[in-house]
C-alpha cells in the first residue's frame, strides 16, 4: 500500500532491523535513530509519493523507497538537514561510539580506494531501497513493492532506475534479475571486512523503463 505518515516509525524500525545484511544495524552502528535519520528519513520526508509499505495483519513488514533523481539528490537533502542533525548530536540525542566511528572510517577508506559504487546516469537516474523482515521474505511481497515503484516511475516519465546491493544479498540479486535488471557495475570492497571477515562484491543493477506504461507492461513478472 502507499506509504502514509503513520508508517514512519515502522519503516524506520525495519530499516534499522535489516541494515546489517538482514540483521540489526547495531552490529556496526551505535545509534539506530541517527542511522535512520540519515538513511531513510530523506526519502520519507521528501519523496513519500515514491514509497510503499507491505503489511501483514495490519503490521508493516517491509517497504520500498526511492528518489527519481537518485543518490545525489538525497545527499543534497542530507546536507540541508545537517544543522538539525548536528544540533541533536550536540544535545546528546545520539550515541556515537567506536562502532559508528569505525563504520565512518571504513566507508571513507573504501570511497577513497574507489571501492564504492554510485550510479550517475541519465539512463538510470532513479534509485531504490527495498527491505523486508526476514520472516516475510519469499511470499511475493518484494515483487509487489518493486512493481508498484516501477509503475510510478514509468508513469512519471523516468527513463530508468538503479539499485546497489552485495553478492551476499542473494534475495535482492534474485529479485532484480527476475525483473530484468542488468548489471551496470561491480567492484570488490573491504568496507565491511571487519564485520564479515572478508571483502564483498558490490553489484549495481539497472533497468530501463518504458515511459508512460505500467510496470506489467514494462517488465515481466518474476
Amino acid at each position: 500500500m502507499p506509504y502514509q505518515p503513520h508508517h514512519r516509525d515502522a519503516v524506520r524500525t525495519i530499516y534499522a532491523d535489516t541494515a546489517f545484511f538482514g540483521a540489526p544495524v547495531e552490529a556496526y552502528f551505535d545509534d539506530r535513530g541517527l542511522f535512520a535519520d540519515l538513511g531513510i528519513d530523506p526519502y520519507l520526508e521528501h519523496y513519500p509519493d515514491y514509497a510503499w509499505v507491505a503489511e501483514s495483519e495490519g503490521t508493516a513488514v517491509g517497504y520500498i523507497v526511492g528518489c527519481p533523481r537518485g543518490d545525489g539528490e538525497i545527499r543534497r537533502h542530507n546536507l540541508a538537514r545537517l544543522p538539525r542533525i548536528l544540533g541533536r548530536l550536540a544535545a546528546g540525542r545520539y550515541r556515537v561510539g567506536r562502532k559508528t566511528l569505525s563504520y565512518v572510517w571504513d566507508q571513507a577508506i573504501a570511497a577513497a580506494r574507489g571501492e564504492l559504487i554510485e550510479i550517475r546516469s541519465a539512463l538510470y537516474p532513479a534509485n531504490l531501497h527495498i527491505n523486508l523482515l526476514p520472516t516475510r521474505r519469499g511470499h511475493g511481497l518484494g515483487s509487489a513493492l518493486l512493481r508498484a515503484y516501477l509503475a510510478r516511475l514509468s508513469s512519471d516519465g523516468v527513463p530508468g532506475v538503479h539499485a546497489v546491493t552485495t553478492d551476499r544479498n542473494e534475495a535482492a540479486v534474485h529479485l532484480y534479475r527476475g525483473f530484468g535488471f542488468t548489471v551496470l557495475a561491480e567492484t570488490t570492497t573491504a568496507a565491511w571486512k571487519r564485520h564479515v571477515g572478508g571483502p564483498l562484491r558490490l553489484i549495481a543493477f539497472g533497468l530501463r523503463l518504458s515511459v508512460g506504461t505500467s510496470a506489467q507492461e514494462t517488465v515481466q513478472n518474476p
